[in-house]
């Protein structure tokens, strides 16, 4: 007969020696204990215990008269479940539910509890690792294990990808002892970095970008993260190459938080300014130096972002003039105003940017190139969207969420077919395009769905705007080109009044100034 466990609450009036009596008759019915607790509370003793049966033991109904043969005993009940058991499921049932990853071993190293956010984090599929040692789980670090000596870490930062995507979380290892302090155990606990994002989110404006905030869990994407990140906190040049709209600065403001650099992150676009203005913006001047100057003179990109980063956009468009200076600071570390003679020493660490074919550039005589050599150290290349088109439906999640949070509406939701269009499109505008056609798609709909109909890519605009049903339907064609856009103003602007619930939800939505929204309003004599 296979042995069977016997769980039992026994109440006594307060006495000594009661374990004691409780534990002889137990070893009379040929009873193993397996657990006892014991409560003492208002003049009574509350005995929970839980017995395995023996070979020789007798029937349940037995062993409890036994017991209640004890002296002292107010009642004997049969209960299902330790008070122990309740109280370690009641923690599971919490530990599951939090948003944090838990492991803890105990003193042995084996594993005691893993709850389903820890397991998605690092990838297991294994339904329970309990019981086994901390040493057979697929662990990179094994920081538990120097717990147990009595070491505790915190905000350690851990990097992971596994085959259903890259968790990036903050790791607190912390030694479990007991009241005399020796060292029972073990526990990890790991917060998402996204959840950390987003509630800093909640409270300031977002100034810092860090590789959380670039979607997308394909090889390509994964492949350029993962070589930004280790690079990262090196002070050597970087350049980024990529299309136009890959997210290129994103990368660039990642590099710098990672880098940890007290300084500022300073951005220009090398395309966007005129040699001259670019020099004097780059390296700045001294007094009086030209007419218009200020007068006290004016610090330089480069002194700005001292102790930071300068990110040079488009750095193939620089002027031949501009990357000789650029050259000179990169070998001296040094920068001289316009105007100036002093030379001052700069701690700034740059990244460049281009989305031009340097080497052609170089061959064309456009490009020096021995400062394509000085930049071109530690290369990062950011994929084009159309070699990760696996990325576009988190890149389309994200665009929605953000649209619904900037209008205060329920986010909406793509329809399968208007996703398959999204995937069969080429995306020569990358992310950038992806995140004015879904803009588009918003507005387009009064629906809680995006559909086929309103994604609209750039080319296509004229020719289908016409056939979108109403509101949107554009008139037969007749008028002017600028009455005919006054119409299709006015309906855009009379649909949206219908789907947000204020006149500034709406001019957030079109992207337009309250005041702007205010005049149109008038123009076309659009009342709510």
């Amino acid at each position: 007969m296979p042995a069977s466990t016997l769980k039992l609450e026994l109440l006594f009036w307060d006495r000594k020696q009661i374990v004691e009596d409780i534990a002889k008759c137990i070893g009379l019915n040929d009873l193993n204990i397996i657990s006892m607790e014991v409560k003492n509370q208002n003049g009574r003793t509350l005995v929970y215990i839980e017995t395995q049966s023996g070979s020789n033991s007798p029937e349940n109904k037995d062993i409890m008269e036994s017991l209640e043969a004890i002296p002292d005993l107010i009642r004997i009940t049969r209960i299902t479940a330790m008070p122990s058991e309740i109280r370690k499921k009641r923690l599971e049932l919490v530990l599951d539910s939090i948003r944090d990853g838990i492991i803890a071993i105990e003193k042995d190293r084996s594993v005691t509890f893993i709850n389903p956010v820890a397991k998605k984090m690092y990838g297991w599929d294994s339904p329970d690792f309990t019981g086994k040692k901390i040493t057979e789980l697929p662990l990179e670090n094994l920081d538990l294990m120097d717990c147990l000596k009595g070491k505790s870490f915190y905000k350690i930062k851990r990097n992971v990808i596994t085959r259903t995507g890259r968790f990036q979380f903050f790791s607190n290892c912390i030694p479990i002892t007991d009241s005399t302090g020796e060292v029972t155990g073990a526990i990890e606990v790991m917060r998402d970095m996204r959840q950390i994002k987003e509630l800093a989110d909640e409270v300031t404006s977002p100034s810092r970008f860090t590789f959380s905030d670039i979607i997308g869990t394909s090889e390509p994407i994964m492949d350029a993260i993962s070589f930004a990140q280790k690079i990262a906190k090196s002070a050597s040049v970087v350049s980024i190459r990529g299309e136009s709209g890959t997210g290129k600065e994103l990368f660039a403001r990642a590099i710098h938080t990672e880098s940890r650099r007290p300084g500022k992150f300073v951005a220009v676009n090398c395309a966007a300014l005129p040699e001259s203005l670019l020099e004097s913006e780059l390296f700045g001047y001294e007094k009086g130096t030209f007419t218009g100057a200020e007068k006290k003179g004016k610090q330089g990109l480069f002194e700005i972002a001292d102790k930071g980063t300068l990110f040079l956009d488009e750095i193939a468009d620089m002027p031949p003039g501009a990357q000789a200076k650029i050259l000179r600071v990169i070998q001296e570390k040094s920068v001289r105003r316009i105007g100036g003679a002093a030379e001052i020493p700069v701690d700034t660490r740059i990244i460049t940017a281009t989305s031009r074919l340097i080497e052609e550039m170089i061959k064309d005589n456009l490009f020096r190139e021995d400062l394509y050599y000085r930049i071109n150290v530690l290369p990062i290349h950011v994929p084009p969207l159309k070699g990760r088109i696996g990325d576009i439906t988190p890149l389309t999640d994200h665009f929605l969420a953000r649209i619904a949070k900037q209008v205060g509406s329920i986010r909406k939701k793509l329809t399968p077919d208007a996703l398959e269009k999204l995937r069969h499109h080429t995306w020569p505008g990358n992310v950038r395009e992806l995140k004015n056609v879904i803009e588009r798609g918003s507005i387009m709909s009064d629906k809680d769905t995006i559909d086929s109909r309103a994604i609209i890519f750039g080319h296509e605009i004229e020719e289908r705007i016409r056939e979108l049903k109403s509101p949107f339907q554009a008139t037969e064609g007749k008028g002017t080109l600028k009455e005919q856009v006054g119409r299709f103003e006015k309906e855009l602007i009379e649909s949206a009044l219908k789907r947000y619930p204020s006149i500034r939800k709406c001019a957030v939505a079109l992207k337009i100034s309250h005041t702007a929204m205010i005049n149109k309003m008038k123009k076309y004599q659009i009342t709510r």
